[in-house]
């Protein structure tokens, strides 16, 4: 029979992962077999740089904590082994680097995620990649709300520039 100690031990492994699961913006599930050493050191350290929690976790704890999570469409993805990234503030950061990583290291195999409380697969997943970061999108708009003005302005400065050449 199982120690009560164990028991408890790993239904607190749950509860951790379920709360992440809920609390994080994106958390993306790779299979990371075939990666050497070196390459899980520098994919863990790009994602901790930009914030990101990096986990190799039991398929059956994911199974276990995605029930409790209500995000039962996760268990599509989780067979063989399985590492997941959670990111708590941004939605596209795991993504990108996780899906550039991949690029570059054929080894590593993106299964899919749940993006603010939503399963997506693979394909999704590597859309969300392809988006500009937060502050990329922000200077997008800024350039956009600016254009008006800037317009304006310029016209403005050439009818005085026109002005000023026929006095």
């Amino acid at each position: 029979m199982a120690n009560a100690k164990v028991i408890q031990a790993k239904q607190e492994s749950v509860d951790a992962v379920t709360a992440k699961l809920r609390e994080s913006a994106t958390s993306v599930v790779v299979d990371y077999r075939g990666l050497n050493v070196a390459q899980v050191t520098e994919l863990r350290k790009q994602l901790r740089e930009a914030g990101i929690e990096f986990q190799v976790l039991k398929n059956s704890l994911l199974r276990r904590a995605a029930a409790a999570a209500e995000l039962t469409e996760l268990n599509e993805v989780l067979s063989g082994p399985s590492a997941i990234a959670f990111s708590v503030d941004d939605v596209v950061a795991p993504a990108k680097i996780l899906n550039d990583f991949a690029k570059k290291n054929d080894a590593l195999e993106l299964k899919g995620a749940v993006v603010e409380g939503r399963v997506i697969g693979v394909e999704e997943v590597k859309a969300l990649a392809e988006l500009p970061s937060r502050e990329g999108l922000l200077s997008m708009l800024l350039s956009v709300l600016q254009a008006p003005v800037r317009n304006f302005a310029l016209a403005v400065k050439a009818v005085a520039d026109k002005e000023e050449q026929g006095a």
